[in-house]
């Protein structure tokens, strides 16, 4: 895929772009293709591992090496209204597992975390994104998925429905969705 590195370090006035350098202009930094999965149904885990959340993997294949993947996930959350209770959630795939916050100490090192604390939030759900741009280098299929975990062994996490998941108008069911897009170097 052309690359903008032929053009001038910098412009001046009366530059003039070859139609070389115009061609590699307008095939830089495009989306090339775009692959989503979309996820309607529930996921729960007490696990304090992390383990893939079925339904939340979308696999692309980059035509350079040099190209680029966002990828974004939008999703909803829930754990028990507990100290002990979170959801935390993190990227697999490519060079995605790096996507994580710094050690500090025996603080959970994640992407995206949320804490029961001492509010009882079990009957609602929290939006929960995670965008991250890639850099795989690579030209094979690559396999983005979603991975979540919990704290407590004894009180789950749950995906797309609030933790007591009432049945009542006041208790949602969410959607989530994975988009993985290839971007031209």
């Amino acid at each position: 895929m052309a690359t903008p590195t032929t053009l001038p370090a910098t412009f001046v006035a009366g530059n003039v772009l070859t139609a070389a350098q115009m061609n590699n202009l307008r095939g830089a930094f495009r989306v090339l293709q775009v692959v989503q999965t979309v996820k309607t149904d529930t996921f729960s885990t007490a696990s304090t591992t992390y383990v893939d959340v079925t339904g939340m993997s979308a696999t692309i294949t980059p035509s350079a090496t040099s190209n680029k993947v966002l990828v974004i996930v939008q999703t909803a959350v829930s754990c028990a209204g507990d100290g002990a209770a979170s959801a935390y959630l993190q990227l697999t795939g490519g060079n995605a597992g790096t996507y994580i916050g710094d050690a500090a100490s025996n603080r959970v090192r994640t992407a995206y975390g949320l804490n029961g604390t001492s509010v009882n939030i079990s009957g609602l759900t929290y939006s929960a994104s995670i965008i991250y741009l890639d850099s795989p280098s690579t030209t094979s299929a690559t396999t983005y998925k979603l991975q979540a975990r919990n704290a407590s062994g004894a009180l789950g996490m749950n995906i797309n429905r609030s933790y007591t998941d009432t049945d009542s108008v006041a208790f949602p069911r969410t959607a989530s969705s994975i988009t993985v897009m290839e971007i031209s170097a």
